[in-house]
């Protein structure tokens, strides 16, 4: 490995283990083990999950340090929440703390905590080549959808990295619930998203879609009832496939609109495991200053720990 100021990053989603290693700004390592779902099921219990990253981190770790081919991190950092704020917690994340502490601990590298929100949003940036937007003054939007958020967040970069609060988003089911709950009915192996995207490929868009919006608020579960209703009248995958992404993709884009008119011409990231969709950015890239990342950038990952973990290093550094 090349030299310079390494940093790596772990984060213990409720669906993978990763951890990725960031050498002067620059994403060289991004691991992930997806966790283990049984056929039928829509996600795994806590305690389940928390089982699945004890087994699954010792195998990330050799590959990293394979990656690392012998130097020291400088800085580890972990997903320690879901999101940011003192309420927001998940016993899955406590496994990255542990093996990120016990590694600190060890190696003498320096800690840092960031929510797993943040990775996300970091992450995006990175993959979008828009990660200025953290090293200036001027808020951005952030879109977080996934299996357990459909956020639209409003951040503004800090000393401390950013400053994220929550201004719109669903009311109820999240985006991810939708799609993998209509997968697995039509008998998809969860998480389901890649598997919609392929049977909806050479779908014509969906038409007549009248979706739940008010403001900067959705509505998504009346949608997993029309398209459930759809599979059982039609036994169509392709067809729901299509119907559920358009949805979700129609109603992010009327958010997108909403929030425009809140906040005009403000930059805007879509972030999250569901944005991995290129159906969706075909309907959400049509207007000007809106970014997506690649789809290893988009789903769980460690890479925005990583970077973010770089960045507090050097900022730390800086004030010594």
């Amino acid at each position: 490995m090349k030299n310079g100021v390494i940093a790596l990053g772990i984060d213990t989603s409720n669906y993978t283990t990763s951890a990725a290693v960031v050498v002067d700004g620059e994403v060289v390592s991004n691991r992930k083990l997806p966790l283990p779902v049984k056929k039928g099921e829509r996600g795994l219990r806590q305690s389940d999950a928390v089982f699945a990253h004890t087994k699954n981190l010792p195998e990330i770790m050799e590959l990293i340090r394979a990656d690392l081919g012998g130097s020291i991190p400088d800085a580890i950092g972990y997903s320690g929440s879901p999101r940011t704020g003192k309420s927001s917690y998940m016993p899955c994340f406590l496994s990255g703390c542990a093996a990120a502490s016990a590694a600190s601990a060890v190696s003498g590298a320096r800690l840092f905590c960031f929510s797993h929100q943040e990775g996300h949003i970091a992450a995006a940036l990175y993959s979008a080549k828009k990660t200025e937007l953290l090293d200036g003054t001027s808020p951005f939007a952030a879109f977080h959808v996934s299996g357990g958020t459909t956020d639209i967040l409003l951040v503004t970069p800090s000393c401390a990295g950013m400053r994220i609060a929550r201004v719109g988003g669903t009311t109820d089911l999240n985006a991810g619930q939708l799609i993998d709950r209509i997968g697995v009915l039509m008998g998809e192996s969860f998480p389901c998203g890649a598997a919609l995207e392929a049977l909806s490929d050479g779908v014509p868009e969906t038409r007549g879609i009248r979706v739940s919006v008010k403001g900067l608020d959705c509505s998504l579960s009346g949608a997993e009832n029309r398209a459930s209703e759809l599979w059982a009248k039609t036994a169509d995958r392709a067809v729901t496939s299509a119907f559920t992404l358009d949805y979700v993709a129609k109603t992010l884009d009327k958010l997108t609109d909403a929030l425009r008119a809140s906040y005009p011409g403000i930059p805007v990231i879509y972030a999250g495991g569901v944005m991995s969709c290129g159906r969706m950015r075909g309907v959400l890239g049509k207007r000007d200053g809106v970014y997506f990342s690649e789809p290893a950038f988009s789903a769980d990952n460690a890479a925005g720990c990583a970077l973010l973990t770089y960045r507090a290093f050097l900022k730390e550094a800086k004030t010594v």
